[in-house]
């Protein structure tokens, strides 16, 4: 089943939802719209609808997305397929933000997903429910793949920020950091070919980290941040 993506239900008004009970009748004004026979507070469910022999259209009432919310969406599923949640719109980017991140759960767990704003009666239909197979993005499975088999050892803790996260790049710099603190400043094919790491010299030359410094042309050194990077590294390269 599937809804038109927005109907305006209500005459203009300043009100604001404060109440679970004040998204019901944009909501039930909504589905009666579509043909159905609504009520509420029908066993555990806070809105039912039946439109014919069609089976019934359970949506559940909350002022905000939650954890909660989900859960009894999912627990509605063992009634109907047809379960919707409905949330009071809120304002803003952050809002906005939520919605969309909601909106992809909702079709991963084959749940509908309506926003209500109270002041004028908008019902807008997000998603419908439904059997959702997402497409695989290639290019970041690629990149997955590719961090995951340059990468050295584990060098993480898993769960962290990503702030001071060992990358397989920071990985990579390190290489040279060390072999200019044992050999000093080298040409950047020199450096490229004693430590694998092929980009060698386009590392050194962007200096992402701050570690290198030019010492004439093709040729780099170790700045003191660099140096202190290499007595930090401990054993971030180790297997």
């Amino acid at each position: 089943m599937g809804f038109p993506c927005a109907a305006r239900n209500r005459p203009e008004q300043t009100h604001v939802a404060e109440r679970e009970t004040d998204l019901y009748p944009p909501v039930k004004a909504f589905l009666e719209g579509q043909g159905y026979v609504v009520k509420s507070e029908v066993g555990a469910a806070d809105v039912v609808a039946m439109r014919g022999a069609e089976p019934p259209v359970i949506v559940e009432l909350k002022l905000g997305f939650s954890l909660t919310l989900v859960h009894q969406c999912v627990a509605r599923l063992s009634v109907t397929d047809d379960v919707y949640m409905a949330v009071a719109r809120g304002k803003g980017k952050r809002f906005l933000k939520s919605a969309k991140d909601m909106t992809r759960l909702c079709r991963r767990l084959g749940i509908g997903l309506m926003t209500v704003r109270v002041s004028d009666g908008l019902v807008q239909v997000h998603c419908d429910p439904g059997p959702y197979a997402p497409r695989k993005n290639t290019k970041r499975q690629g990149q997955l793949l590719k961090e995951f088999a340059g990468r050295v050892g584990d060098p993480n803790d898993g769960g962290q920020t990503r702030v001071g996260l060992i990358t397989a790049y920071r990985q990579d710099a390190l290489k040279l950091a060390m072999y200019l603190f044992e050999v000093g400043a080298s040409k950047g094919a020199d450096v490229a070919r004693e430590t694998g790491v092929a980009r060698a010299t386009t590392m050194m030359r962007d200096d992402h980290y701050g570690w290198f410094e030019k010492v004439d042309k093709g040729i780099y050194g170790l700045s003191p941040k660099g140096a202190d990077a290499v007595a930090a590294s401990g054993d971030v390269l180790g297997g």
